[in-house]
């Protein structure tokens, strides 16, 4: 189990999320089908950081859209507490690979419309400016999405995806257009906002030094169809340093792993 500063003395395991048997597949020319999602089988902690690591167009996308009930398995089921996922949620956040503004929206506008849009207006004004201090976008609240840089974008998502206050918070590559500096900083506010409120995450990423960088677990997808290769545990306390020699042995663990699973890919 994971063993770092943050972790809270309990020894109650509260199960949020239950993937069972999930297989998805797509039909394709001439009633053919294709089987993207093979026999899926994970249970996640409440409050855990699960990182979703594979290669690019495996299938990571598809698991998180099946999570957050903007697609359904073909087989198999998916449990958020005690609730079957046939749709989406108001519990459930996602953040996706671009920025998602609306463009005739400022920022503040644009952070708020999904409370507007579920009637959550109770000191709408006073949270709206609390999360975007918090993300660090202060003084740009009357800027529209044109006048943003793509990090700014990212940033106006974040806090539009928080304030709702999600209980499962999901994020499908989304600083893979980003530069690295950017990058890093808002690898670091995601790590501490969820240090501070303990929401569910699930981050999809092909990148291994971001993943070791932000997740409490790590969930290998390989193969075709794609399938769970492995689950590892990452034993390194937060903040992470990339320089240092446990991540480096984490990182060459990892990519072990990998290369096994392309070798038995071969095998099959």
């Amino acid at each position: 189990m994971f063993n770092g500063k943050d972790e809270k003395n309990t020894n109650e395991i509260i199960v949020k999320i239950q993937i069972r048997e999930v297989n998805k597949a797509y039909n394709v020319q001439k009633g053919e089908q294709l089987t993207v999602l093979k026999d899926i089988n994970l249970s996640v902690e409440k409050g855990d950081f699960v990182v979703i690591l594979g290669e690019s167009g495996c299938g990571k996308s598809t698991l998180l859209n099946l999570i957050a009930g903007l697609s359904l398995p073909s087989s198999g089921e998916i449990w958020i507490d005690d609730r079957k996922v046939d749709g989406p949620h108001s519990s459930v956040s996602m953040l996706f690979q671009q920025p998602t503004l609306l463009p005739w929206l400022n920022v503040e506008e644009n952070v708020a419309f999904g409370c507007r849009i579920r009637g959550e207006l109770a000191d709408l004004t006073y949270r709206v400016k609390k999360y975007i201090k918090l993300v660090g976008l202060s003084g740009v609240e009357k800027r529209h999405p044109t006048e943003l840089s793509v990090g700014m974008g990212y940033r106006v998502c974040l806090a539009r995806a928080l304030i709702g206050h999600p209980e499962v918070f999901l994020l499908d590559e989304p600083f893979s257009a980003l530069d690295t500096f950017t990058r890093t900083r808002l690898q670091k506010e995601i790590i501490n906002i969820w240090l501070d409120n303990r929401f569910t995450v699930f981050f999809v990423t092909h990148d291994i030094d971001e993943a070791i960088s932000m997740g409490k677990k790590i969930v290998l997808l390989g193969g075709k169809p794609c399938r769970i290769k492995k689950k590892l545990d990452i034993p390194l306390k937060y903040p992470r340093d990339i320089k240092d020699e446990s991540f480096f042995y984490t990182r060459k663990n990892i990519l072990e792993e990998f290369e096994k699973t392309i070798a038995r890919d071969k095998t099959m």
